[in-house]
């Protein structure tokens, strides 16, 4: 039977420790009992982590998310 521990991480470790977590198999990624489930396409899943890969090389590429918000608005008004 497995055990459901709820932790927090800041969320500057969060990325990194659950790609380690995985590395390892050690979780298990599950919808609660009141979501649905979601299937995730293959190339989504590569599309992310290969984004975390390169904000994690080059994160002098990020923005912040006021930055982005303010470049989203520009291109929608």
């Amino acid at each position: 039977m497995a055990i459901t521990y709820h932790i927090k991480v800041k969320k500057d470790y969060a990325a990194d420790l659950i790609e380690d977590l995985e590395k390892v198999d050690a979780i298990e990624v599950f919808a609660s009992e009141n979501e649905s489930t979601i299937e995730i396409a293959d190339w989504q899943k590569e599309t992310v982590l290969a984004r975390l890969k390169e904000a994690k090389t080059s994160p002098e590429t990020l923005i912040s998310w006021t930055q982005a918000k303010e470049r989203i608005e520009k291109l929608i008004s």
